[in-house]
């Protein structure tokens, strides 16, 4: 049976040692977190990065906008927030309005403030291997390799799904660790051939059950990124848990395991741009 990966374990310690960083810091850094409408997930979410603010010892400034916000608005808010010296971080929390362009907004947000790593510039860094903010899932999966010491260097490495938040910087997430990475996809043909070779398979597809038992090479590292719930409403990921923990040596639970980490590494780049703007 699978070695069980307690990413909010985890989370909690190196939350402590970001508190205490943050501690001697000339100031507190600022996170300025922006939501736009009512969405019930996203409201949970935004909850949630302010409780870690509170408990790393970082200012959170909550903007609650109603739903009917014009993009310009929105814009105009981002262009305070970007000229605010005292703000490190901003985090326009997704999905947006429809009538709302996301990559107008993150386009608009400045790059040292781009705490989720996700303008261009900062995406290009990652491309090329250059120090600056990682996007929060991708790096919170590699926090957990590294914790419980699972090598990646030469290993066959496979993430399905290609998302722009997840999929494609997971892949060079693990592609800068020496690993060998296949990128699978809805149009990928014959997933279980693929999957099966995995020494390290990570799955952020967001579809139940898409990661059977028999899909998994014996031995394998799981990472099951997404967050669903199935029919009775329970969180779940993209595993049959019980199926893959059977052939797996280590897998991370849904929830407990990424989503934490994911958190955690917001406050982490939160961290990181205060220091560069406290030296400034």
């Amino acid at each position: 049976m699978a070695i069980k990966m307690d990413g909010k374990a985890l989370a909690a310690k190196l939350r402590m040692q970001i508190r205490d960083e943050v501690a001697i810091l000339a100031r507190k850094p600022t996170l300025a977190v922006v939501l736009v409408g009512d969405d019930p997930a996203s409201q949970v979410y935004v909850r949630n990065k302010e409780k870690d603010c509170e408990e790393c010892g970082i200012l959170s400034q909550g903007y609650r906008l109603p739903a009917d916000t014009t993009e310009k608005q929105l814009l105009d808010l981002i262009d305070v927030l970007n000229q605010n010296a005292l703000v490190d971080g901003i985090l326009v929390q997704l999905p947006l309005p429809n009538h709302i362009s996301e990559q107008k907004v993150i386009h608009a947000i400045c790059p040292d403030k781009d705490v989720d790593a996700f303008h261009p510039f900062n995406v290009g860094k990652i491309v090329t291997g250059e120090d600056g903010f990682l996007p929060c899932t991708p790096a919170g999966v590699m926090e957990l390799l590294k914790e419980y010491q699972i090598e990646i260097a030469g290993k066959k490495c496979v993430v399905v799904g290609r998302s722009n938040i997840v999929g494609k910087p997971m892949a060079l997430l693990l592609l800068r660790e020496s690993g060998t990475v296949t990128i699978c996809h809805s149009k990928t043909s014959h997933l279980e051939e693929i999957t099966k070779k995995a020494d390290i398979l990570v799955s952020a597809v967001g579809k139940v059950g898409i990661i059977t038992g028999d899909m998994v090479k014996d031995g394998a590292v799981v990472v099951d990124v997404a967050m669903n719930h199935n029919a009775e409403g329970k969180l779940c990921g993209d595993c049959i848990y019980d199926e893959v923990a059977a052939k797996a040596s280590y897998i991370t639970p849904v929830p407990g395991g990424v989503g934490p980490m994911t958190r955690l590494i917001l406050m982490k780049n939160t961290l990181t741009a205060a220091k560069m703007h406290i030296k400034e």
